[in-house]
């Protein structure tokens, strides 16, 4: 280390860099750079840097975006299709073969309702929470595999502000997903199948204005439950360099989920399963809606994601971008 001269003013700054100034890749640079911006007033500003609108235009303009888009515009088409042509019997099975699929799918072409519910119920279990992994898991990944990940850092971004704002806009698209593909079904149903008041699987028929409350408590529950999916996929897209990686391994953790929480042996333990209430929203369909489920199930997934994006933040912290 250099000493200064010994002339110098007795209050001059001190460089918190001690004259070496390291990379912003690594870990810890940034705090030390805010200590130099208050010293010395550099014109560093972190609030100026990776706006959220610059960043929904980086995604807003990938081919991905507009893959999903055409998927969410065509399913509900292709469902409507598949019933028009099938016979009466046909359509009421489900794929699944569960009971409250079957119902579902037998209402489905009883109105415009009943057929956005039939269809939230077939793609919440995969298509939903494959395009939830991919939005939130692809989101650092990514730049990462491109190399540009180090970049942004040295521009220089924040930590916590390059991760909370590609979270801003992950979560805004996976929400934009799940209320497209229901609001889109609302339409096509209403055109195939017509505005008929929509029925209940246990009996029963809501109001126009009743119906349209359920389904969006049902939308706002499945949407509060693609957060598990969100935080588990951040934080693999964090831990790892490979954005397909990240998104399988997020699919893959819900669909072990799934299939362990139809092991009635497992009870009474797999209720702490994060996906034991996945489908707690059907609660909401009978003549009075129950909330029981519903609550456990957002109080599993708040501390489940809760922990997930904690620790999402704790390893990018003290992560290393070198490669």
């Amino acid at each position: 280390m250099t000493l200064p001269p010994t002339n110098a003013p007795t209050d001059a700054p001190t460089d918190p860099f001690d004259g070496v100034r390291p990379p912003p890749t690594q870990r810890g640079a940034h705090d030390r750079l805010m200590d130099a911006a208050e010293a010395h007033d550099n014109g560093f500003r972190p609030g100026r840097t990776l706006r959220a609108r610059v960043e929904f235009v980086r995604q807003l303009r990938r081919r991905r975006i507009h893959l999903v888009g055409l998927v969410l515009l065509l399913l509900p088409l292709a469902i409507a299709l598949a019933f028009q042509v099938s016979s009466p019997d046909s359509s009421a099975q489900s794929n699944d073969g569960s009971f409250s699929g079957q119902l579902l799918a037998a209402l489905a072409t009883k109105g415009a309702t009943n057929f956005a519910l039939f269809t939230e119920f077939a793609s919440a279990s995969f298509l939903l929470v494959v395009l939830v992994a991919l939005f939130c898991g692809d989101t650092v990944a990514s730049e990462a595999s491109w190399s540009s990940l180090r970049y942004l850092l040295a521009i220089p971004v924040p930590r916590p502000r390059l991760l909370r704002q590609k979270l801003i806009v992950a979560l805004s698209l996976s929400l934009g997903a799940n209320v497209l593909l229901p609001g889109w079904a609302l339409v096509v149903g209403g055109l195939f199948f017509g505005w008929a008041p929509a029925q209940s699987p246990l009996g029963g028929t809501f109001t126009a204005g009743e119906g349209l409350t359920r389904l969006l408590i049902v939308v706002g529950y499945a949407s509060l439950q693609s957060l598990l999916v969100a935080a588990l996929a951040f934080l693999l897209g964090v831990v790892t360099d490979a954005p397909l990686g990240a998104v399988g391994g997020a699919t893959m953790v819900v669909v072990l989920s799934n299939i362990l929480d139809s092991i009635t042996a497992l009870d009474p333990y797999r209720r702490f399963l994060p996906t034991h209430f996945q489908y707690a929203w059907l609660d909401a369909l009978g003549p009075g809606i129950q909330w029981d489920n519903m609550m456990r199930g957002a109080g599993v997934v708040l501390a489940y994601s809760a922990a997930f994006f904690a620790l999402a933040w704790w390893r990018f912290q003290r992560k290393d971008i070198v490669s």
